[in-house]
């Protein structure tokens, strides 16, 4: 048992040693959260219909705003290059990043304060298409969630932070699997007593649970939390470079509210429609995307202070040709395949057909964005890394406005469905990247264009050509061999034209010389290494 115990701790706690490794895993614990939190949607569409729905999307607006600019904002990301630049002094790195949390968890009590009171008004404000009350349940909910999961949640980040700094990333990914999994058994125990006031408390006991479990990390990283403020070099240095990126993000979230809005005007059920779509899209940027860019600052943050220019442009470049050899085919296959995979993932018992039809072309269109929008969390970082985060705030806003004006145009004025605003984001999102990568270009001066161009081409033209021929693979299933009325069967189709497009994709990638396709037996050869961990602790304890 005492093996097990230590050979348990030494697999969950271990230094990661590269990028590729980091990204590995934590894409690996990524998808085993988005499963989860997929099963949680297919559960609630199950217990409750797409109009019920609206109004338990739409309480999680303001919470999100506020987790988004002290969390996602302030912590995740700005924190790491700060712990990474004074952690040769412990003293000193105590002192500051104690403070600069001190600091945000003042900003936190303040804002839940004012937002608690002031509930009422903002959301008969952002929510015009709402009844009265509907309009009143979603206050209730959204109290709560300030209440009951923020608190836990900033401390739960708080630590991912300095865990991730330390190049530590197993505990804090298992985190959302617990937090997705309280939802889930709290809504299949109490939604017939509770209503929608089961899966909100399951909210609030999965923050807890997501809180909890990183707990043991303080003790590993050997980090003294002090009940400090103080004005340093170093929070005045975070303060400077937080505020663009607050910024940045508090752009990005009105753009989501006028979002929730305007699908409140469209009709019962829209809301939930562009919810679903957006976060089935999420899907691929957050296991490939999001995992690459938490997995890239630690390393962007040491190879730009030991001032390696050319190693940091060489490592943008593969990394972002890595991105799209795995996005861009992701992309294709959403598109090609957008109807089975949205009756798999959300096709419960009150999801109707209409509903998944819409669904299916909103995702259709959000699809478009995903090579991009993977890209978008790398490139952020590398600006983070290089300590500037007042030029993704500059293009992040131009790109907001081309949003919200589009998005505008398409409903008040044309008249559009909801699809058009997932259209407007993949146009906004493309608009951005293709900025900060003109940008990065000129201030680290030059990047191989003719290079990225090319291979991103052979890429695209393989995903293209296996994209044309699964497509009507998958026509054929549909309508001569399975019967679609079951979710086997649609799961079977997704799963002999997944696998026939994967195999035809790659084989093109080949034939074409595409160099990303080494990547594969890299993959292979990082699954089998943690295998050989996970074996080495089962078999010590026989």
């Amino acid at each position: 048992m005492e093996y097990l115990i230590k050979r348990t701790k030494r697999l969950l706690f271990a230094q990661q040693g590269g990028m590729f490794s980091s990204t590995l895993i934590l894409s690996a614990m990524i998808v085993v959260s988005r499963i989860f939190g997929f099963w949680r949607y297919r559960i609630l569409t199950g217990y409750f219909t797409k109009e019920e729905l609206d109004v338990f999307f739409a309480s999680f607006r303001i919470p999100d705003l506020i987790f988004e600019i002290l969390i996602t904002g302030a912590l995740t990301t700005t924190l790491i290059p700060i712990f990474i630049k004074y952690r040769k002094n412990r003293q000193e790195l105590e002192d500051n990043i104690s403070s600069i949390f001190n600091l945000i968890i003042l900003c936190l009590v303040f804002f839940v304060g004012a937002l608690v009171l002031l509930m009422p008004e903002i959301v008969r404000l952002i929510t015009p298409g709402f009844s009265p009350a509907q309009n009143e349940q979603v206050i209730f909910y959204s109290r709560i969630l300030l209440i009951g999961q923020l608190p836990l949640l900033m401390i739960g980040n708080f630590i991912t932070g300095i865990a991730q700094a330390n190049k530590i990333f197993i505990i804090s990914a298992i985190a959302p699997v617990l937090y997705n999994l309280a939802v889930i058994v709290f809504t299949i125990l109490f939604a017939e007593q509770l209503y929608l006031l089961a899966p909100i408390v399951g909210v609030v006991v999965g923050a807890l649970l997501f809180f909890c479990v990183q707990v043991p990390l303080f003790f590993v990283v050997d980090f003294n939390f002090l009940p400090v403020i103080k004005i340093s070099a170093a929070t005045k240095e975070f303060f400077r470079i937080v505020i663009p990126r607050i910024f940045t993000v508090v752009v990005s979230q009105i753009d989501a509210t006028i979002d929730l809005s305007l699908t409140t005007i469209l009709g019962s059920g829209s809301y939930t429609i562009f919810y679903l779509a957006q976060h089935l899209q999420l899907l691929p940027v957050s296991v490939i995307g999001v995992a690459f860019g938490q997995a890239s600052l630690p390393y962007l943050s040491e190879i730009h202070r030991e001032k390696k220019p050319e190693g940091l442009k060489l490592i943008i470049s593969e990394s972002l040709l890595n991105l799209f050899f795995f996005t861009i085919p992701i992309a294709f296959f959403l598109i090609f395949a957008r109807t089975p995979t949205v009756r798999l993932f959300f096709g419960a018992q009150k999801f109707d057909w209409d509903a998944t039809v819409e669904t299916a072309i909103t995702l259709s269109f959000f699809s478009l964005s995903i090579p991009l929008h993977s890209s978008y969390y790398f490139l952020t970082r590398c600006y983070y890394a290089l300590l500037d985060s007042r030029t993704p705030f500059i293009i992040s806003f131009i790109s907001v406005l081309i949003n919200i004006a589009i998005s505008l145009t398409s409903i008040l004025i044309l008249k559009l469905p909801v699809w058009s605003l997932a259209l407007s984001f993949s146009i906004s999102i493309i608009v951005n990247v293709c900025l900060m990568f003109i940008v990065l270009d000129r201030r680290l001066k030059g990047f191989s264009w003719r290079l990225l161009a090319v291979s991103t081409g052979k890429i695209a033209a393989a995903a293209m050509i296996a994209a044309f021929f699964s497509h009507y693979l998958i026509k054929i299933l549909d309508q001569l061999i399975f019967d679609t009325a079951r979710t086997i069967n649609v799961f079977l189709i997704l799963l002999i034209s997944g696998a026939f497009y994967l195999g035809l994709y790659l084989l093109i990638s080949w034939f074409l010389n595409v160099k990303q396709i080494y990547l594969i037996g890299r993959l292979i050869i990082k699954a089998k290494q943690y295998q050989k961990k996970i074996i080495e602790v089962t078999v010590g304890t026989q």
